[in-house]
């Protein structure tokens, strides 16, 4: 006897029943990217990296609240215009610690009660953990899940397993929860390696099964006594960007009234990096003129002499630090590359398209 009847065979899944043709992308409409924090977060799962008492949590949390009350502003700078359902998975926190630190962020405005949260969830009872919130959550709610670490709730390698099967697993479950959920965002919170690197992605910890099962990306890049870092940001649907930030006793705040004076001032940050103070003041005057500067132009802003500002645009243009599209004409090339990476003129678009969010805000 055959192992399938007729019927049985028809009603057998196909291998091409997730197949889709070209006129079906022609032909469907699909809704734009969901962003629960105008050019941070978006829909889909994000991860947020850093090193220990960096900032992560504190940035996690001023995320939380913004989003949870609606008419936030995450960093003190971006509106958050619709209040949505927020679950805080604060697994190093106590509610002590949590209470106080919001009275810290925001001392004068009562908690949203939108926030929900938790410091503590059973070994392995992450994933059903957030799903049972979501469950109980009204449809097209457009939540936001925070989990704060994600060490806290890594499990040990399954028989046969190695690392990157282990990493990839874990955060492809995660992903999975938010494919399912309509406008859904998750953050979630993992530490660096520790050490620097060229790629800002090669700074996760661990494998890069973790990295390559997530959206969006953010990497917390801040001297430890440092007060301003830089964001950085990459992704699957976003734009790679760099924004600056300060950091003042837990408080994080975007370097700019908008993100496009953020990711000035992080090009700004990264041009004078190592530079002494009269080289970072050459470097800053030609941020504040775009169209170039010449000796005399330094002389006029500085107490420099004509024979010193000429010898340190000079030396600024040898160390590749600025350009000279003219003789006597020198711009500084963090400008020059704002629209680079093959991008053309789209960062500039997205940055004046949030501003102008911010504005409305």
């Amino acid at each position: 006897m055959p192992a399938y009847s007729g019927r049985q065979q028809a009603q057998k899944p196909s291998l091409l029943d997730n197949a889709r043709t070209g006129d079906y992308l022609q032909d469907t409409d699909f809704d734009p990217l969901l962003w629960l924090i105008n050019g941070l977060v978006p829909e889909g799962l994000t991860l947020l990296i850093g090193g220990p008492k960096i900032g992560k949590s504190w940035m996690a949390l001023d995320f939380a609240l913004a989003v949870a009350a609606g008419n936030g502003y995450a960093l003190g700078k971006i509106f958050c215009g619709v209040a949505r359902p927020v679950l805080l998975l604060a697994l190093e926190d106590s509610d002590r610690r949590l209470k106080d630190r919001i009275r810290k962020l925001q001392p004068d405005l009562r908690i949203p009660g939108s926030l929900t949260y938790m410091t503590r969830i059973d070994p392995g009872m992450v994933v059903p953990t957030i799903e049972a919130w979501l469950k109980s959550l009204p449809e097209g709610s457009q939540p936001l899940v925070i989990l704060d670490v994600l060490a806290k709730v890594m499990p040990p390698k399954a028989q046969g397993e190695n690392d990157y099967q282990r990493d990839y697993r874990v955060a492809s479950r995660l992903k999975m929860i938010c494919d399912g959920t309509s406008g859904m965002g998750m953050l979630v919170l993992h530490h660096d390696r520790k050490a620097t690197a060229d790629d800002f992605v090669d700074m996760i910890s661990g494998t890069n099964g973790i990295a390559g099962a997530a959206d969006t990306i953010m990497v917390i890049d801040r001297g430890r006594t440092e007060s301003v870092g830089l964001l950085k940001i990459t992704g699957r649907d976003v734009i790679e960007a760099e924004y600056a930030a300060t950091f003042d006793g837990g408080i994080w705040s975007l370097a700019g009234a908008t993100l496009h004076d953020a990711a000035r001032a992080a090009k700004t940050k990264i041009a004078t990096k190592n530079l002494g103070d009269r080289s970072a003041e050459v470097i800053l005057l030609a941020h504040l003129k775009p169209e170039g500067i010449r000796a005399a132009d330094v002389v006029a802003a500085t107490d420099m002499n004509l024979n010193e500002a000429s010898t340190y645009l000079d030396r600024l243009y040898r160390s590749d630090r600025l350009t000279r599209p003219a003789r006597g004409l020198y711009t500084s090339r963090s400008i020059t590359t704002v629209t680079t990476n093959g991008q053309g003129n789209t960062r500039n678009a997205f940055l004046e398209s949030q501003e102008s969010l911010d504005d409305e805000g």
